[in-house]
Formats: C-alpha cells, structure tokens, sequence
C-alpha cells in the first residue's frame, strides 16, 4: 500500500487548505482511513479518520467542524478540508490506512497506523 499526499501550505489565520491523499495498492473491503499531525516539539496528534467507501468519520474534538474527511472512490484519492485555520494547526500532517479492526477506525490511533505517507507541512500565521 501506498500514500501519497499534496495541498499542504501556508495561510493566514482564517484560511483553508485541502490536503490530498492518493492511495494505491490496497485490496481490503475494510480500511481505515486517516490523518494525523505532528508540530515541532509536540505529541502526535490524531486529526480524522474514515472507512473506506464509507460515510463513517470521525475526528478530534479540537477540529470537529472545522476540517472535513472526503473520498474521491473512483480515483482513490481522499481528502481533509482546513477550514477556519487555527495558528495552532500548523503542524506536519500525515496521511495514513490500515486493514479495519472492529467496527470503527479510532482517531487515536492514527499515529500507529501501518501505512503512512511521506508527511504534506500546513502553516498558519
């Protein structure tokens, strides 16, 4: 399985961004979906999640209607919508799957998942 984000950048407080992830490679009928972020000399930080083909998403209560999970099936691709960004969300941001287990993909655990993409940075001054 592959990850391959772009869309990360730098905007003013306010601002959004859309940040892609082009995956490949997978063939499970279930599979979690997810973002995680990490800023300088801080905790990874679980961000969203989604099943696969699934309107199943779920996120962190520090962006809850703010960012939002979308999937494009037909080109594999998945999505996370920044809006009303924070200084607080500059961050590097991780696109990342694994097979699902049980019935939801949890958020907090995005940062242990199997497959990880190669990181896309969001700035926010």
């Amino acid at each position: 399985v592959q990850l391959v984000e772009s869309g990360g950048g730098s905007v003013q407080a306010g601002g959004s961004l859309r940040l892609s992830c082009a995956a490949s490679g997978y063939t499970y009928s279930s599979y979690c979906m997810g973002w995680f972020r990490q800023a300088p000399g801080k905790e990874r930080e679980g961000v969203a999640t989604a099943v696969s083909r699934s309107n199943t998403q779920l996120y962190a209560a520090s962006v809850r209607d703010r960012f939002t999970f979308s999937q494009d099936y037909d080109q594999n691709t998945v999505y996370l919508h920044l809006n009303d960004l924070r200084p607080e969300d500059t961050a590097m941001y991780y696109c990342v799957g694994e097979p699902m287990e049980g019935s939801y993909c949890p958020v907090q655990r995005t940062p242990h998942f199997d497959v990880r993409g190669q990181g896309t940075q969001v700035t926010v001054s």
